[in-house]
């Protein structure tokens, strides 16, 4: 890991034609990166962590990824 990888990670994650995520905040952590962000469902959080296993093998990463709820709500919200 050099003092780029941060940067590297980041533009795999816009520029692969699959992924083209922009959300997510990659930090150095030790000896690893941190991925940080928001996304609609589990298996894109699974994509992007792969693409970055894959592209850049021997660096650990913790995966910090939340998955938002993008489905509607399925009752009514009650307003006081």
């Amino acid at each position: 890991m050099n003092d780029y990888t941060e940067a590297e990670v980041q533009r795999a994650l816009a520029e692969d034609l699959g992924i083209a995520e922009q959300g997510i905040s990659v930090v150095r952590a030790g000896a690893g990166l941190v991925l940080c962000g928001e996304v609609e469902s589990p298996h894109r959080r699974d994509e992007i962590v792969r693409l970055v296993h894959e592209r850049f093998p021997g660096i650990e990463i913790t995966a910090d990824i939340g998955v938002t709820r993008a489905a509607a709500p399925t009752e009514a919200e009650e307003l006081a």
